[in-house]
């Protein structure tokens, strides 16, 4: 029983980092590029700002949802002696990054969003968005790092 849990614990990693990677690297060029794509000027920056919110919005409750694992799944490993020294502080970043993500910098660009277009130009918005940029970027490290490391702790047999 205990190898299926991870088996699905590891299944729910991969689709988090392919979230991650898919909202990062596919997701927002196409959104912020779409006037590219479609030959005229439909829709301003603030216009895809706002697109692109909604979809981190819908998609932070995957992520709290794998916080919420991966905190119960390496809590009870570190309860059971269960002690890797890649583990733990790859799953700590990647908890401490989702939260941040979803608590703190979605929460904070909703805000600002909703004062107008004028805010989201301002100093304040443009570096709110490039720490959460850092942010995303860490969670995708921590993603993989976890993952694979629990994938080779699996293949090991430990």
């Amino acid at each position: 029983m205990r190898r299926w849990i991870d088996i699905v614990y590891m299944i729910i990693l991969g689709i988090g980092l392919g979230l991650v990677l898919t909202l990062g690297a596919l997701v927002a060029p196409v959104i912020f590029h779409a006037n590219d794509y479609l030959g005229t000027l439909l829709l301003s920056h603030y216009q895809k700002g706002l697109l692109m919110t909604a979809i981190f919005v819908k998609s932070n409750y995957v992520l709290n949802f794998i916080a919420a694992l991966i905190i119960l799944r390496e809590g009870y490993g570190y309860k059971s002696f269960e002690r890797d020294k890649i583990i733990i502080p790859a799953a700590a970043t990647a908890v401490l990054m989702i939260f941040l993500f979803t608590l703190y910098y979605t929460k904070e660009i909703v805000a600002l969003q909703a004062l107008g277009e004028q805010v989201t130009q301002s100093e304040t918005f443009i570096n709110i968005h490039k720490a959460s940029e850092l942010d995303f970027g860490l969670l995708a490290l921590s993603l993989t790092l976890l993952l694979g490391r629990r994938l080779y702790l699996y293949c090991k047999g430990s």
